[in-house]
């Protein structure tokens, strides 16, 4: 099983939803970056469950433990351990799906591929894997912000369900994306938004949604030409993430419906520098960034786990009835805007790391 990613800046994830713990290693870290537990739990705080009554209540502190890297408050360039351990595991609660398989979840296709599966939680499944993530990509974000003081990441709910929300991505900010708890910064639509999923929390429904990212202070010339265009690893990192199931960037599906006369970026000098009149493109052009804010949506289907009985069969092939037990999200979007800012940082230290390495300018 595949736990790694990035080639310079490289994280792997460990751990299981409902085992001792969760955790990354990061590799390629630069030295003398300052680095505490505190600007990691920042993140972490963000993603974690029982942080508003419209997220489950599964009740972990997800505190953050460096192991290795560190000293006297600023990375060595060795690989940098990260621990959170858990805290309020329930196995327990997935009895019945040890020998039953979950509509939509991995619970089948984990089995088919190994002949085993961890049916507590999900095992590697869960979003709860995400932990080791975002608190690698904290590292990550310093690391930016060290060497381009102008970056900035910005993720926030675009939709739920039906519900759109009215953003401007050149202009959202954090702090109005963090005053609502479901991380919209439209505040009519967030009003809307929270009392769905109140109400499909009621129901044992779920729904998902779309959320929406733009990247700030990314200078020209990060990616590769040809498979590791800069958009294809950003496709690649955010349909890791659980619960994706759509990627667009820039004009994305709607640019299909435009013309080339009305799609081009015009370029032109401002400020001293190459722009684009417009930014159709997602400020990358050729797998490469241009320098203009890129900019990217991420579908998130409903949450798989519903408080319903369920049609489903057995490991043995026999149909049967699941009605699952837990505490679940009905919407995962709150938690994922996080994940989806974390996958962003990690493709983005990697690349300037690749671009460092070859230039000489």
């Amino acid at each position: 099983m595949s736990s790694s990613f990035g080639a310079l800046f490289r994280v792997t994830t460990w751990g299981e939803s409902h085992g001792g713990g969760v955790g990354a290693v990061v590799d390629g870290c630069p030295a003398r970056i300052p680095l505490t537990a505190e600007d990691i739990q920042v993140d972490l705080d963000r993603r974690r469950p029982g942080q508003s009554e419209i997220v489950t209540q599964r009740a972990e502190e997800d505190k953050c433990q460096i192991l290795s890297g560190i000293f006297e408050g600023l990375t060595l360039g060795t690989p940098i351990s990260l621990m959170v351990w858990n805290k309020d595991a329930r196995p327990e609660a997935y009895r019945e799906v040890e020998t039953a398989f979950r509509p939509s979840h991995a619970d089948y296709t984990y089995q088919a591929k190994y002949g085993i599966r961890n049916w507590q939680g999900g095992g590697r499944s869960s979003a709860r894997e995400t932990i080791g993530r975002v608190a690698a990509a904290a590292i990550a974000k310093k690391v930016l912000r060290k060497c381009l003081p102008e970056f900035e990441i910005v993720a926030y709910v675009k939709s739920v369900h039906r519900i759109e929300a009215s953003v401007d991505p050149s202009e959202v900010k954090f702090t109005a994306v963090e005053e609502s708890i479901i991380r919209c910064p439209d505040p009519d639509a967030a009003a809307r938004m929270i009392d769905l999923i109140k109400t499909m929390r009621k129901e044992g429904n779920s729904v998902g949604g779309v959320i929406e990212c733009v990247v700030r202070g990314v200078p020209p010339g990060l990616g590769e030409p040809v498979f590791d265009k800069l958009d294809a690893d950003l496709a690649k990192a955010m349909l890791s993430l659980p619960a994706t199931k759509g990627f667009d960037i820039g004009s994305g599906f709607a640019g299909t419906q435009l013309t080339g006369a009305e799609h081009n970026d015009v370029f032109e000098m401002r400020d001293g520098r190459v722009r684009t009149r417009t930014n159709f493109s997602g400020g990358i052009q050729g797998g490469i960034s241009n320098g203009e804010n890129i900019f990217f949506r991420v579908a998130f289907k409903p949450t798989a786990t519903i408080l319903r009985p369920q049609e489903t069969v057995t490991t043995s092939g026999e149909p049967t009835e699941l009605a699952v037990r837990g505490r679940h999200d009905p919407c995962v979007l709150p938690r994922a805007v996080p994940m989806v800012e974390a996958m962003a940082a990690l493709v983005l230290c990697d690349h300037f790391l690749r671009q460092r390495a070859q230039s000489l300018t």
